[in-house]
């Protein structure tokens, strides 16, 4: 079966022009009715957010109003005015029994007292003293007083409702009715209306933001309970008495957001519903056009592929013939129709030109192999030679940096360590007299501690220079590593502030090490962790056994961590990024494991910690 020819760019690119002419318009016309409907819709669901949170303002409005209103009947009849407290207490009972949402009513005679007193939650009988109270003030000046939004006994959201009891007979204001009204019946209500809180949300705020009711009544029990940041900036700081448009929250989602002002008690109603519900109509417009898009590319698809097929035709064979000279078959060509037009031309010239490629390719094939004889001939003596000067130079450095280090370290030890004795002498002497007296100068005491300490640090860097530059014999003995730990950590003076952490696994090996050697290895690990963490960390010494004979130690702080750049260079001897020290520490410790035949490696992330494994061979490969 003869194989299906593939088609040339100029084919897919007739068929582009036609996908362009055809789609471009209709898609830049569905992009504009796309958007004209998300814009029509924004502004209608705006418009519907901002009526409803109207309506629902003033279902607020008229529910704390008709609480009023019972209030308000109840202080003019009889039993209140006259003042005749058994008929007010059976009053007032009858009052709680019908309206559950009075959580406290209370009577108060003119003198601020308050005479009879009802709870719906409790038994409390105590009277209160009202003359000081805002809510028997303002109701005898002006004959009623609605609160702010508080919440009683810190839990149900209420306000005080209180009117004037009026002598009818005389019109003298003989005391006050006041109630505490709970206004959870509001949740209910949003609840009611707004049911499904994943695509709308309602809900009630005071002016100083906390929130009164809600459509998801489970937001109300959360401490402090408040409408998000970004909401409540755009509400508390709005002038304006209702509104709405899309805004923007703090996780990313966009939603459309309506308000209005609760008449008389300044409380805003906020309604929100998610753009993501908003758009499902012009997402469907969105499916439509996508659809008609599709029909409309494959039809182009037939139209396009019969006119680019008669027009790229008669320049297949001879692409094919091109294909066959790129990979290097000048022996066998296509069958090539020349028709009498420019196409025909540029196949005769084709012919010719492979032609001639053919005798100067086998020249250049020639050529090109005799070169690649005399380069790779070239390039492996090139590479001996360099491996050979490499080698010996590397020796000859080594050889020099440790007779330098040899020489270096005699001299520092004959030529400071002599001095520093007869200053510690010195210093040993002056501190005796010093002690001696009664009262030794702080200042004196302070300056020979430090002399002291210089002195530790000139012997230590003389011990890191001679440890790194002698090179005697090891010692080394079986040593069951876990005890050896033990040891070697339990003698270790750890300051308070690092906490220590031992993780050993449960094999124990045998090492052959030698163990002074091995101790100054783990020392200058520990003591460099503990540099890092000055002020509080944590070390943590951990053993393994690996597959290949090798037991791990991790010496692992959870200091600042290493640098990657700094990181490349720790082995390097003198090198170091302390203030003092002769960065020599840790060339020792890979010196000393290498001598045990052994490797070190560091792993380390900025801010998280560093940690060094050191892999030593298991005595008698456990």
């Amino acid at each position: 079966m003869k194989p299906r020819k593939k088609r040339g760019r100029l084919f897919y690119k007739l068929l582009f022009i036609f996908l362009v002419v055809s789609l471009l318009p209709l898609a830049i016309v569905g992009y504009y009715l796309i958007d004209l409907t998300q814009v029509t819709l924004n502004k209608a669901i705006t418009r519907d957010q901002e009526a409803l949170a109207i309506g629902f303002s003033e279902t607020v409005s008229n529910y704390v109003i008709s609480f009023r209103n019972i209030l308000y009947d109840a202080a003019h009849l009889e039993d209140f005015y006259t003042m005749n407290s058994a008929k007010e207490q059976s009053m007032l009972n009858h009052l709680m029994q019908i309206h559950s949402s009075f959580l406290e009513v209370s009577v108060v005679n003119a003198l601020g007292e308050e005479t009879v007193r009802l709870l719906r939650f409790s038994n409390n009988s105590e009277m209160r003293d009202f003359v000081n109270n805002p809510a028997w003030q303002k109701a005898m000046k002006n004959g009623e007083y609605i609160g702010s939004f508080e919440r009683y006994n810190g839990k149900y959201p209420c306000i005080t409702i209180s009117v004037q009891i009026l002598n009818l007979s005389n019109n003298v204001p003989v005391g006050v009715l006041t109630a505490k009204l709970s206004l959870n019946s509001l949740s209910g209500l949003l609840n009611t209306s707004f049911p499904d809180g994943a695509r709308t949300q309602a809900a009630v705020i005071d002016t100083s933001g906390e929130l009164i009711a809600h459509s998801n009544p489970a937001e109300l029990s959360k401490p402090n309970p408040k409408l998000p940041d970004e909401i409540l900036k755009i509400l508390l700081q709005n002038d304006a008495r209702s509104g709405g448009g899309e805004v923007i929250l703090a996780n990313g989602e966009r939603v459309l957001g309506a308000f209005a002002e609760v008449p008389e008690l300044g409380w805003i109603v906020y309604i929100q519903r998610s753009l993501a519900v908003a758009y499902e109509a012009s997402r469907d417009m969105l499916n439509k056009t996508w659809t008609v898009m599709i029909f409309v590319t494959v039809f182009v698809l037939f139209l396009g592929y019969a006119v680019s097929l008669v027009l790229t035709h008669p320049i297949q064979a001879l692409r094919e013939a091109a294909i066959k000279l790129g990979e290097g078959d000048f022996n066998y060509l296509p069958d090539l129709s020349i028709p009498n037009d420019e196409i025909g031309e540029l196949a005769h010239t084709f012919i010719e030109m492979s032609e001639s490629l053919k005798v100067k390719t086998a020249e250049i094939i020639e050529a090109k192999d005799e070169l690649e004889k005399l380069n790779r001939s070239l390039e492996n003596r090139v590479e001996a030679r360099t491996r050979e000067l490499k080698s010996a130079q590397e020796e000859l450095i080594k050889k020099e940096r440790l007779a330098a280090m040899g020489q270096m370290a005699s001299v520092v030890s004959h030529e400071i360590r002599n001095p520093l004795a007869v200053i510690n002498n010195s210093i040993y002497f002056i501190k005796t007299k010093t002690n001696a007296t009664p009262s030794p100068d702080p200042k004196v005491v302070k300056h020979i501690s430090i002399i002291e300490s210089e002195i530790r640090q000139a012997n230590g860097i003389i011990d890191e220079i001679l440890s790194f530059a002698r090179s005697r014999e090891l010692n080394p003995k079986e040593t069951v590593l876990h005890a050896y730990l033990e040891d070697l950590l339990m003698s270790y003076p750890f300051p308070n502030h690092i906490e220590l952490e031992k993780h050993f696994c449960s094999q124990n090996p045998h090492v052959n090490i030698d163990q002074d050697e091995m101790n100054q290895v783990i020392r200058n690990l520990i003591k460099n962790a503990i540099e890092v963490m000055p002020e509080k960390g944590k070390i943590i010494i951990r053993t393994e056994l690996m597959p290949d004979s090798t037991v791990r130690i991790d010496v692992e702080d959870t200091g600042p961590g290493i640098p990657k750049e700094v990181l490349e260079k720790l082995f390097t001897p003198f090198y170091t990024t302390k203030a003092r020290g002769t960065g020599l520490g840790l060339a020792v410790v890979k010196k000393v494991i290498e001598r045990h035949k052994g490797k070190v490696e560091i792993t380390s992330v900025v801010g998280q910690g560093t940690c060094f494994k050191l892999y030593i061979p298991v005595y008698g490969g456990q």
